[in-house]
């Protein structure tokens, strides 16, 4: 059970279609598909729970990459006009 919080890196991209997918190379196998950012974004929150979840009831050392959450995180927001 999840009971830490933690901040990783996502990349999203636009494809061809015009949904979205989001991967992480700071947390291998997080993939995400969406239709909205919004939505690949909270996907990819799902998924990377799910990950976590996995890897502590397997006894699996978590990436390295991921960072405990403390009380800030900066984000750059894609925002259109």
């Amino acid at each position: 059970m999840i009971d830490t919080s933690y901040t990783f890196k996502v990349q999203i991209e636009k494809l061809p279609e015009g949904q979205y997918l989001a991967s992480s190379d700071d947390f291998a196998g997080l993939v995400a598909q969406g239709r909205t950012v919004e939505e690949t974004l909270e996907i990819a929150h799902d998924v990377a729970r799910k990950l976590i979840e996995s890897y502590e009831e397997h006894g699996d050392p978590l990436p390295s990459s991921l960072r405990p959450f403390t009380d800030r995180v900066i984000l750059d927001v894609a925002v259109g006009v």
